[in-house]
């Protein structure tokens, strides 16, 4: 039997001494379950992005300008990402003291709910002022929702494997973005395409909404068919034993203990989230309302571009499994810095493959950074707190960046009449996340990829 590896003194390792991960076929089961929980969550948050830069200014804000009514979408929308920090606090609270699953099925069924709602609110030439203030809440619940789901769905794979697959593992959780991104701008596509512009803009944007209602069967299946991970298990078998185990206050203890590891990590996503975003939802309110282009056909560039992320998000999973997680980082980070200028260039000029050629470079670069983030962010913390602390980390970054990019992208284009100062802000931003990989710890070094591979099912050791 192998002799488990001691921890590095001030780090929170891999996997305790004494879980195990999921057998094999159970296992494949849980990354199904994950992919496709997932993917229907960020379908329904990101429909909204879709929905806010083309549909929502004439449906909830009828007698703004065009500007000031885009504007106004976008800042609803932010509600949203506003709500997530909350969300993953709550999340991390009840998910670090009582599970990673319960948490992931409420916070999958909220989000269902909310996103069916929004498909059946009345629009503001019905309902007034009524409209857009339930637009605001609902949205606010999707940011609860999406807020609490992240954490717990790559804590659910990554703690349910092994040591030296926990890269890709978490990738099926972060490979749902690009899946949902399809999946909404599909719907989207064919609900405005099969209709008049005016029936689209009257009921046909709802069919997307409506859609959400699968998510209670996924809901059903997680509940009834998966168990939590090994690891939390392992905590809650130690409670039993001692009143130690399971942290009493997880947020309390995590912020005063590694807050500098919740600012670093929060870092981490400032290059995949603020390009990520420009590309799904500014972009689409730039190219329609400045450059003048048709909207489906911008639509199916973001959905085109979106596919090569369905390869590069596993790929670097994988390779981060062999070579560890920070090199990937930086190289995405400093990726996106440096591609930054060339990316608006290639917009500005209006045309669909070149702006094809910049979506697709910048995804290349920023999933490099995205992929590898669900297992290094939960490795950066010790089981009784990692739910807290990677939720903390992952949905400050969204309230301060992925929330505020279509926001501030819009007004800074209408004051400057330039792209130029977006740009400056995304190569900041691919600056961040380089620096902030900089000064974390390689959280899968060498001693543990070094390690004989372990078959799930059997005895983890580190």
């Amino acid at each position: 039997m192998a002799t488990p590896l001691a921890q590095p003194e001030g780090q929170s390792g891999q996997v305790d001494a004494g879980s195990s991960a999921l057998p094999r076929r159970s296992f494949r089961k849980l990354l199904a379950a994950g992919l496709i929980g997932s993917s229907i969550e960020w379908y329904d948050f990101f429909l909204y992005g879709t929905a806010a830069a083309l549909v929502f200014p004439h449906v909830f804000f009828p007698h703004s300008s065009p500007l000031m009514g885009t504007l106004l979408a976008f800042s609803t929308f932010w509600a949203g990402f506003v709500a997530r920090p909350i969300g993953g606090v709550l999340a991390g609270h009840f998910g670090d003291k009582y599970g990673r699953k319960p948490v992931v099925v409420t916070c999958l069924a909220l989000m269902g709910a909310a996103t069916f709602l929004i498909g059946c609110l009345p629009s503001a030439s019905a309902a007034g002022a009524l409209a857009p203030t339930l637009l605001v809440i609902l949205r606010f619940i999707q940011g609860l929702a999406t807020g609490g789901q992240w954490g717990g769905i790559v804590l659910l794979l990554t703690e349910s494997a092994s040591p030296k697959r926990r890269g890709f593992a978490g990738t099926f959780g972060q490979t749902s973005v690009p899946v949902a991104v399809i999946i909404s701008n599909l719907i989207f596509v064919a609900a405005s395409g099969l209709m008049p512009n005016d029936a689209f803009l009257s009921w046909g944007w709802r069919i997307p909404f409506l859609f959400s209602i699968v998510m209670f069967s996924v809901v059903l299946y997680i509940q009834t068919k998966v168990e939590d991970t090994p690891e939390f298990r392992e905590l809650q078998r130690e409670a039993a034993q001692s009143e130690k185990a399971v942290v009493r206050a997880p947020l309390a203890q995590v912020v005063r203990s590694k807050w500098g590891t919740i600012l670093l990590g929060c870092g981490l996503l400032s290059a995949t989230n603020s390009l990520f975003y420009v590309s799904i939802s500014g972009l689409l309110s730039y190219g329609t309302a400045s450059l003048g282009l048709a909207r489906n056909p911008l639509l199916a560039v973001v959905l085109g571009s979106s596919v090569a992320m369905l390869v590069i998000i596993p790929w670097s999973g994988h390779i981060s499994d062999k070579v560890g997680r920070r090199p990937l980082i930086l190289i995405g980070g400093l990726g996106v810095a440096v591609w930054a200028f060339p990316y608006f260039g290639l917009v500005d000029t209006a045309s669909l493959p070149l702006i094809f050629v910049a979506v697709v470079v910048g995804f290349v670069f920023q999933c490099l950074t995205y992929g590898p983030i669900a297992s290094f962010l939960g490795e950066l913390f010790a089981p009784g707190i990692r739910y807290s602390g990677a939720s903390l980390a992952y949905q400050l970054s969204a309230i301060i960046v992925s929330g505020g990019t279509p926001f501030l992208m819009t007004a800074l284009i209408a004051e400057t009449g330039s792209t130029v100062p977006v740009a400056v802000y995304i190569m900041l931003m691919g600056l961040i996340t380089f620096a902030s990989a900089w000064f974390l710890p390689e959280t899968n070094p060498a001693e543990i990829r070094d390690q004989p591979d372990v078959i799930p099912g059997t005895q983890l050791y580190r």
